[in-house]
This record gives C-alpha cells, structure tokens and sequence, in this order.
C-alpha cells in the first residue's frame, strides 16, 4: 500500500493491487479496479515510482555477480 495526499491535503493510503491506471487531467486520477476513482495531488511520475519502490521492497532485486570473463 502507499500513501498518496487528496486534494484537500487528507492521506489516502491505496492498495496498489487495485490501480488500474493513473491519468493526468491535470489533477492525477486513480482508477481501482472496484471502479473508484481517487484524485490525488502527487503527480503521475510520483505515483508510478512508488508503486515501484513499494514491490521493491516486497521482492527486491536479485543480484547477480559480474562475470570475471
């Protein structure tokens, strides 16, 4: 889940297994999959890196060492 500000400046935390888009129109909806629509402030390149650096931190990358050939 991440928090994201409405635009009354009131915190909305949104599961992110619910977004099925984010749009700019200018303010930045969020359309859940039940429907529901969320105008948020942040903008859409906010939005989309956290969701990013959410599942990050659910399955963080895996590393691999550099080949030495």
């Amino acid at each position: 889940m991440i928090a994201l500000t409405r635009l009354d400046e009131r915190e909305v935390v949104v599961n992110v297994d619910a977004i099925l888009t984010v749009e700019a129109t200018p303010d930045t909806i969020l359309t859940l999959s039940n429907g529901d629509k969320v105008t948020v402030r942040e903008t859409v390149r906010d939005v989309v890196d956290r969701v990013i650096a959410f599942r990050r931190k659910l399955r963080p990358a895996i590393v691999r060492p550099l080949s030495e050939g």
